[in-house]
């Protein structure tokens, strides 16, 4: 558990007795209290002792033994358009294309992926993992640069894709522009080349997995994935096979789920939430998956949900939003609740979904690094403002940040943290988190019940007369004033005051006194409003669902030059 010098508020002490000695009954609550603190210690001891211990394992492993479990025979994944895959299919094409994949790539090597999320994509990572191939997500909606970057900094020389996904993508000039550094691999050819011996090896692969898969270490590379790069360069981030299982053991700890769940994950699988999330913890814990290629469909999502009845959904708040908006009567009815991850969940989603079709929205946190989910509210114990509490397993310590008298800096422990970065400037050299210490770079409280509430992150606070100013605060403001519109805030430099806050926002025509009047009457400082607010016709977003505030940026500074260049011309 976290630090409790860091979670609990100081206690008072009452007041002593004439001789100067504390009452007996007061005494008796001291005890009370410091047998509790002990309890709870030994008891995330305990929890972090099981966890470490159930992790002990690969993703191929843990998938071998939930055919087990559950039976071959029962349905892992649902496609879009009806066809399914048992346990026992996902192994035998593990498996084949395993054995596929030993002619065209080495042992020990760092194999990119460029795939939607699909059962195919599913199946081509496990694939790799059967023989101590490394997969690498590739973010395909990154841009030429970005992925020229992950694949120098991932020492990546190889891609697995599909024809159908570049073309129907429109992806042609990215495999052309990557060509010069990287060899395509497709889906298609290396299926049609499947040899008898590989088919024979996945029919065997079922019944002798453990003759036929390559030891592999637990605390081996299971994934590398690449950061968002909201507000920078993309960093490689190398999950071990032990941290994905950990996260997948965490979260069944965390949250209960019904026997006849259906998961269905529109997030990419080349994101952790998405991959860890979305697609591992629904097939290693027995729940059919349903994988969709794309959380862009807004319209076509609540119809698979009302076709395929399923009962959670994984998403963010801007896409969980909009699906709602999109979604017609009764489509959604047969969910339970949507998990929402990535970025804060505003009161008007949470509302809507109640409204519409009667169900909750968990808001959970995470980072890449950890695998990526750290803490995430459970069915009947959602508290509005918070995230929950922290997994099972994870150790927390809070450093206090100057000018910000609540909360403090997170830094998160566990076995579910990642093994390292990719050091850029050393050829497969891995930074290890200091003594396993992984700095999420993110403003938190945590109240004296363990919940956890995000403040925002260091890096999107801003410095204004001194004062520290949560650009997510900003943005909430932003979302009850005009709750039908995405809004975004950022900084820029300002001569006076030092930095100055500018949100921009999809509102058709947003008046910057309607914002004041609403700050004024709720008691919101005028610090925390914008210097200026603009006008765009959409915020853009990276593939994960995060707004790119890189690009934000860039279209304020356009915006504002040619705003005073337009008021100098008219002087």
């Amino acid at each position: 558990m976290a630090d409790e010098k860091t979670m609990t508020d100081a206690v008072t002490p009452e007041p002593a007795n004439e001789d100067g000695q504390p009452h007996l009954a007061d005494a008796a609550d001291e005890r009370e209290r410091a047998a509790a603190d002990i309890r709870r210690q030994e008891e995330a001891r305990q929890s972090r002792r099981k966890i470490w211990s159930r992790s002990r394992s690969t993703l191929i492993a843990k998938l071998i033994e939930a055919k087990k479990r559950y039976g071959a025979d029962k349905v892992a994944m649902i496609e879009p358009d009806g066809r399914t895959f048992t346990y026992k299919q996902l192994v035998q094409g593990a498996f084949a294309l395993g054995n596929a994949f030993r002619r065209v790539t080495s042992r020990g090597e760092h194999v990119g992926v460029m795939m939607p999320t699909t059962a195919g994509g599913v199946i081509a990572i496990l694939a790799l993992h059967v023989d101590t191939r490394v997969p690498a997500m590739l973010n395909f909606t990154a841009g030429e640069k970005a992925l020229r970057a992950a694949l120098d900094v991932g020492q990546i020389k190889t891609i697995i894709t599909s024809r159908q996904f570049i073309e129907v993508a429109q992806l042609e000039h990215l495999v052309e522009a990557l060509s010069d550094v990287a060899e395509f691999k497709y889906l298609e050819d290396i299926k049609d080349s499947l040899k008898k011996v590989d088919k024979l090896r996945a029919g065997a692969g079922t019944m002798f997995p453990a003759l036929l898969r390559r030891p592999t270490p637990p605390e081996s590379p299971g994934v590398i994935l690449f950061t968002s790069g909201t507000e920078g360069n993309p960093k490689g981030v190398v999950l071990s096979h032990q941290n994905l299982c950990a996260n997948v053991e965490q979260i069944c700890d965390h949250v209960e789920l019904e026997p006849t769940d259906i998961f269905i994950n529109p997030l990419p699988i080349f994101h952790s939430y998405g991959l860890t999330g979305g697609i591992f913890f629904g097939i290693l814990s027995g729940k059919a998956v349903i994988p969709y290629p794309s959380p862009l469909h807004t319209k076509i999502i609540p119809e698979m949900i009302e076709k395929h009845g399923a009962t959670i959904i994984f998403a963010t708040d801007t896409f969980l939003h909009r699906y709602l908006r999109s979604a017609k009567p009764g489509s959604m009815a047969t969910i339970r609740y949507a998990v929402c991850g990535a970025e804060r969940v505003r009161d008007e989603t949470r509302a809507l979904a109640k409204r519409l079709f009667g169900f909750n929205v968990l808001e959970g946190y995470g980072a890449t690094e950890a695998a990526p989910v750290i803490a995430v509210n459970q069915p009947g114990d959602i508290r509005p403002g918070t995230v929950g509490k922290m997994l099972p397993g994870i150790e927390t310590r809070i450093e206090p940040v100057e000018g910000l008298s609540d909360g403090g800096r997170l830094f998160v422990r566990g076995p579910n943290v990642m093994s390292g970065y990719i050091d850029p400037d050393q050829s497969g050299a891995l930074i290890v988190p200091e003594d396993g210490w992984h700095d999420t770079g993110d403003i938190v409280h945590i109240d004296g019940g363990g919940y956890l509430s995000i403040r925002g992150r260091q890096k999107r606070f801003a410095k204004i007369a001194g004062e520290m100013v949560s650009l997510a605060v900003v943005e909430n403001c932003a979302s009850v004033v005009w709750p039908d519109s995405i809004h975004a805030a950022i900084i820029m430099p300002d001569p006076k005051k030092g930095e100055q806050i500018i949100l921009l926002t999809e509102e058709p025509d947003p008046k910057p006194e309607t914002l004041k009047d609403w700050a004024r009457a709720h008691g919101v400082p005028e610090l925390a409003l914008p210097r200026r607010v603009l006008h765009v016709d959409d915020i853009p977003m990276l593939g994960t669902g995060k707004v790119d505030y890189i690009k934000l940026n860039d279209m304020a500074e356009d915006m504002i030059a040619e705003a005073e260049a337009q008021a100098r011309a008219a002087e």
